[in-house]
């Protein structure tokens, strides 16, 4: 039983790493688009309807992070959440 634990452990440890990795590439994948029209200053081709589903979508995935007290679901939906707001508040603001 002892090797049978371990086994289960590291494979649960690698789980962890993998999702953390996961929401880090999510998470950033958001960033270039937010850099490039905030310096741009030009929201033309960017759907507003996407990034505000986008952003219901991920606050749902925050509360349920938060119900099951995942740190890493927690932090990259909070994270995510702040980067899809700053896009509908540009989108808004250069429409």
């Amino acid at each position: 039983m002892g090797s049978a634990h371990k086994i289960v452990s590291s494979g649960m440890e690698n789980i962890e790493i993998m999702g953390l990795v996961a929401a880090v590439l999510t998470t950033y994948s958001i960033v270039p688009q937010v850099h490039k029209t905030w310096r741009n200053k030009s929201t033309k081709d960017i759907s507003l309807t996407m990034y505000m589903a986008m952003f219901l979508g991920v606050v749902l995935w925050l509360i349920y992070g938060i119900y099951h007290e995942s740190v890493p679901m927690i932090l990259a939906n909070f994270i995510t959440a702040v980067l899809l707001f700053v896009m509908i508040v540009l989108k808004l603001k250069y429409k």
